[in-house]
């Protein structure tokens, strides 16, 4: 599949990082091949095979390294999604959301200002995987009221 309109939202520095357990290394090998072909460059945090892995040894990984700006954003892949982005969630400064549709990575990114794009590697196709990615990557925060709301995100016990 050609890669015609991936770019990355405020054009950030920072590699993006990668993370799947081996439910999800398919759907992360077909973004490796569309990141390598456009040139962004990015931190694969594992698995490295189909190999049964468990997701949680990969997700930290990705969401310590998202938490301390090492990469920006990350993206988490297991079979449903919803262990890998209850994993990455676990670390301060990380708003992973999980996205099925382009329509759902359009709001995660304007109105939540998400950071970690998490997907069902089992439960989508390629051309799927490709619409939310894009869609991800190129959509901005847009702030004003959303702001407020991220602000009281992290819990405060006082």
């Amino acid at each position: 599949m050609k890669i015609d309109n991936m770019s990355l939202f405020g054009e950030s520095e920072k590699p993006i990082g990668l993370a799947s357990d081996h439910a999800g290394w398919e759907a992360k090998q077909f973004i490796i091949a569309m990141l390598d072909e456009k040139a962004i460059p990015y931190i694969d945090f594992g698995t490295y095979s189909e190999e049964s892995t468990d997701y949680p040894d990969f997700a930290h990984k990705l969401g310590k390294a998202v938490s301390e700006d090492e990469c920006y954003p990350g993206i988490a892949i297991c079979g449903s999604g919803n262990g890998i982005n209850m994993s990455v969630n676990k670390h301060q400064k990380v708003r992973a959301a999980l996205c099925w549709n382009k329509e759902i990575a359009k709001l995660a990114r304007q109105h939540n200002d998400a950071n970690i794009l998490s997907l069902p590697g089992r439960f989508l196709e390629e051309e799927e995987i490709y619409e939310i990615l894009v869609t991800f990557l190129n959509t901005p925060f847009e702030g004003g009221r959303h702001q407020r709301r991220i602000e009281k995100i992290p819990f405060n016990n006082d």
